[in-house]
C-alpha cells in the first residue's frame, strides 16, 4: 500500500487506535531486525521471531483499514 505522508500524520493524530497500533508495530518491527542481525538463532528465537512477524502483519492489517477508511471518507 503507498500511503500518503499527509494522511498518514492525520490519522496519527486524530486516532487513538491507530497511534497505539502503529508504535507497537514499530516495536515488532525493531525486535524481528535485531532476530535477523543474529548469526545464529535457536529454535526458541526463531519461534518468538515468527511469533513477532505476524502480530507486526496483523497491525499492518489493521493500520490499513484504518487509512482506508480516512481515506473513503475524506473523498
Amino acid at each position: 500500500m503507498n500511503i500518503d505522508p499527509e494522511l498518514l500524520e492525520k490519522v496519527q493524530k486524530e486516532n487513538d487506535e491507530f497511534r497505539g497500533l502503529y508504535r507497537e508495530h514499530i516495536t515488532l518491527k525493531q525486535k524481528v531486525e535485531e532476530f535477523n542481525k543474529m548469526k545464529i538463532i535457536t529454535p526458541e528465537q526463531e519461534i518468538e521471531k515468527k511469533k513477532h512477524q505476524k502480530q507486526k502483519l496483523s497491525l499492518k492489517d489493521r493500520m490499513e483499514r484504518i487509512l482506508s477508511e480516512y481515506e473513503s471518507s475524506a473523498n
